[in-house]
C-alpha cells in the first residue's frame, strides 16, 4: 500500500503501480484516465461543493470509466455505506443495538 498526499512527486507514476485507488483529494475531477491501469478499481471518496449546490468526487468519472473495470463515484458512491456505518456506530456507542 502507498499513501500520497497533494505534494507527492510525481504522483501518475505512483497511482498506476495499484489495482485498487482510493482517492480523498477534495478537488474537483482531479483524478483523470491517466492516474489509472486498464481494469482498476476506483472509489471515490473526495467531495467538493459545486457551483449549483451539488457534490463533484476527485474522478473524472467520464475518463476513468473508459478504463477502470468499476468506479464507485461522488455521488452514489461510498456515501451511503458511510451514512449506515455512521449510525450504526453511534446506535452501539449509546449501548442500544448491542
Amino acid at each position: 500500500m502507498t499513501i500520497c498526499y497533494s505534494h507527492t512527486v510525481d504522483l501518475v507514476s505512483l497511482a498506476v503501480q495499484g489495482d485498487v485507488l482510493v482517492t480523498a483529494v477534495g478537488a474537483s475531477r482531479v483524478i483523470t484516465a491517466e492516474y489509472v491501469v486498464p481494469a482498476a478499481i476506483v472509489i471515490d471518496v473526495g467531495t467538493s461543493p459545486t457551483d449549483d449546490g451539488g457534490l463533484v468526487g476527485d474522478v473524472d468519472v467520464t475518463t476513468v470509466s473508459e478504463r477502470a473495470a468499476a468506479v464507485a463515484p461522488v455521488p452514489r458512491g461510498v456515501g451511503p455505506v458511510t451514512t449506515v456505518l455512521l449510525l450504526r456506530h453511534t446506535v452501539q456507542a449509546a449501548g442500544v443495538g448491542g
